[in-house]
């Protein structure tokens, strides 16, 4: 199956390099106001869903013109358009998701865009955000970080301990060892390789790539 990619409603530093993660035959998907960063690329999402509090006229226009499927959602709700973006991915069978735009000014609304990727129901999927200058992605067994060498990948140990954590090409190995969620070990190593792996026996580890601009 393709991939899906849910465009948030956050910062992107750079179009250019965002438009470097896509895929022939992603399926396009807007949380609300994400509509804007899909139209700015000159992408249309086959499906919008939100509220629609952040769409304007010309969006609107926009998408009419293109056929996409607009869900909307009263205001009220428990949920944020990004989890029901989400939800609506994983209901339609998909397991590899890119999530773009999801990092932006407000810290409540990054943490909890992570915070619903460590659902224990996306533990076999490979979900990740990515703004095309940073990827963030939790994993709970073993996963690869791909880049160039100098680009920062930050493993931060999420809601208690990390055991056992193994590394294979970053600059100040781990073998075997235990981060804690209250010291900062696991910041600003580096990548020497174009593939670096990482593998660990218990815990949820939150991977941070930061890629270097000038690659």
């Amino acid at each position: 199956m393709s991939r899906a990619v849910i465009f948030l409603n956050g910062h992107i530093p750079d179009l250019e390099l965002v438009r470097r993660l896509f895929h022939p035959g992603d399926m396009l998907l807007a949380a609300d106001g994400g509509t804007r960063h899909a139209l700015a690329l000159g992408l249309a999402p086959s499906v919008v869903i939100g509220d629609l509090d952040s769409l304007t006229g010309e969006h609107r226009r926009l998408l009419d013109a293109a056929s996409t499927e607009i869900r909307q959602v009263p205001r009220d709700k428990d949920e944020t358009d990004f989890e029901l973006a989400l939800h609506y991915a994983v209901d339609a069978g998909y397991h590899e998701i890119l999530i773009v735009a999801a990092l932006g000014d407000r810290l409540d609304q990054t943490l909890g865009n992570l915070a619903l990727l460590t659902d224990l129901r996306l533990s076999t999927f490979d979900v990740r955000l990515d703004d095309g200058v940073e990827e963030a992605f939790f994993t709970r067994s073993s996963c690869q970080v791909r880049g160039v060498a100098g680009d920062l990948v930050s493993l931060i140990p999420w809601g208690g301990e990390v055991t056992g954590i193994a590394t294979i090409g970053l600059r100040w190995p781990l073998q075997g060892e235990t981060l804690y969620p209250y010291q900062t070990r696991g910041i600003s190593n580096e990548l020497l390789v174009e593939t670096a792996t990482i593998s660990l026996r218990s815990g949820l580890l939150l991977v941070v790539h930061s890629r270097n601009r000038q690659s």
